[in-house]
């Protein structure tokens, strides 16, 4: 029976709300075991080697590493990874930890969305941080006009629906970068009047954690 592997050494040197950088010694043949990667992550080695990879579906390969020469990987690698060369090794693992906030931002952008062309107020304010504002597309403030707080957005959302009986938000698209986001899209509708209103425009947005605490509105005028 073949004895079991040592594991390799994690030596945690930066974890933080954007970065976690660990350090992995490995000893001859020793491995980290089966993991799957949850960040796009760059690997940089601190000496030559032999890096032995497990990975689904029963495929073993090697790959060589060069120090100082650093490679990059996507989230949800899924391998072991086992020193095979003939002597320790070691490299450094750079995780970008701040994507799944982008992540979860740019769900927020599009869950925001689908509640507009759902016409759903509670699904919009639940999208909103608890101190939120919303500065719209027209008004006689450089701003346009500013509404502050929950309630006022809330109001200013339903008016929306009130005014535009029939209205769209199509060819949208969803972008973020930190803490600002940006909603692309093609607004068509109609208003209690009948007029027909056919633009593009689009949202800047600032987050407060996963939630939208602004939402700068600005739109095409057409002439």
């Amino acid at each position: 029976m073949t004895a079991p592997r040592a594991l390799a050494e994690p030596v945690v040197h930066i974890d933080d709300e954007r970065f976690k950088v660990t350090e992995w010694r490995f000893a001859t043949d020793a491995e980290t075991g089966w993991h799957v990667h949850g960040h796009d992550y760059v690997i940089v080695p601190l000496t030559d080697g032999t890096l032995g990879l497990e990975e689904p579906g029963g495929v073993q390969r090697n790959a060589s590493l060069t120090q100082g020469v650093p490679y990059s990987r996507r989230t949800g690698v899924s391998h072991n990874v086992i020193n095979a060369g003939g002597a320790p090794l070691s490299f450094l693992e750079v995780e970008v930890v701040d994507d799944h906030i982008a992540h979860h931002r740019r769900d927020t952008l599009v869950r925001f969305m689908a509640a507009w062309n759902a016409r759903d107020v509670d699904a919009l304010m639940a999208c909103m941080a608890a101190d939120c504002a919303f500065h719209s597309s027209a008004g006689a403030e450089a701003q346009g006009t500013r509404y502050i707080g929950r309630d006022a957005v809330r109001a200013s959302y339903t008016a929306m629906f009130d005014t535009f009986p029939q209205a769209a938000w199509t060819a949208d698209s969803h972008h973020v970068a930190g803490e600002t986001g940006i909603s692309e899209w093609r607004f068509i509708g109609t208003d209690k009047a009948g007029r027909q209103v056919d633009v593009q425009g689009c949202d800047i947005f600032r987050f407060d954690g996963d939630l939208i605490a602004l939402k700068d509105s600005y739109r095409k005028n057409r002439s």
